[in-house]
């Protein structure tokens, strides 16, 4: 199993940016109880209709956070929403948690109760250690979903592995190469906030991830940085 380790630029941390990095091992997104699954995220809808209004869209300061963030690095917010602001507009619109795969579905359910943005990464496919850090223009990242390559931009904060492959963009999307499968067995988790995120909410969050995930997929927590 592969282990990389976990480092976040100083620029980057200056910049507002917090959140919990994990690695789980032995994790099982496969042989999963579908019905029990199910259930779950049938009464996290019922939840969420109750804790989601369309206001906070405009006015929850974690997902101001994140916007303030893009606007420091120069970056869209329409083109470049957070995921946890792109999840709430999808529950908004439809009333549902996505259903992917297990660990996906485990993960947005999670990230749609803190507004949070929440990621994972399969560890047989990360190259060397995990970086966040400012972009020079010259990395490789293809999107989740895509064949061929996007440009990158000088000065994103992006999360990279040892071969200059861009994991995560901002908070915005992940790449297709590390996206976790029914396959995955070893994932690094990514649960990023901002200045607006208290160190409280991010070790919160990550104790309720890591639970969810151990009742449905099984696995263990193997090491986790806090950068609050």
């Amino acid at each position: 199993m592969h282990r990389p380790t976990f480092t976040i630029a100083e620029p980057v941390r200056a910049l507002g940016v917090r959140g919990a990095f994990a690695r789980l091992t032995g994790l099982d997104n496969a042989d999963v109880d579908a019905t029990a699954l199910s259930g779950w995220r049938e009464s996290l809808v019922e939840q969420l209709r109750d804790d989601l209004q369309p206001a906070m869209l405009e006015h929850d300061p974690i997902l101001a956070g994140f916007r303030n963030l893009h606007d420091a690095v120069g970056r869209s917010n329409k083109r470049f929403p957070s995921s946890a602001e792109a999840l709430v507009g999808l529950f908004l619109r439809k009333g549902l948690v996505p259903a992917i795969n297990p660990l996906v579905d485990i993960y947005n359910g999670v990230s749609l109760t803190t507004r949070l943005s929440l990621g994972a990464h399969d560890l047989a496919r990360v190259e060397g250690d995990i970086e966040l850090r400012f972009t020079t223009g010259t990395e490789r990242f293809i999107p989740l979903g895509a064949t061929t390559p996007e440009p990158i931009s000088p000065g994103e904060y992006c999360y990279l592995d040892g071969s200059g492959e861009v994991l995560c963009r901002l908070e915005h999307r992940q790449c297709e190469r590390t996206k976790v499968t029914s396959a995955t067995t070893d994932c690094f988790y990514i649960l990023q906030g901002n200045a607006a995120t208290s160190r409280e909410l991010i070790e919160r969050t990550l104790e309720q991830l890591v639970d969810v995930t151990r009742r449905f997929c099984g696995g263990r927590l193997e090491t986790a940085w806090i950068v609050a």
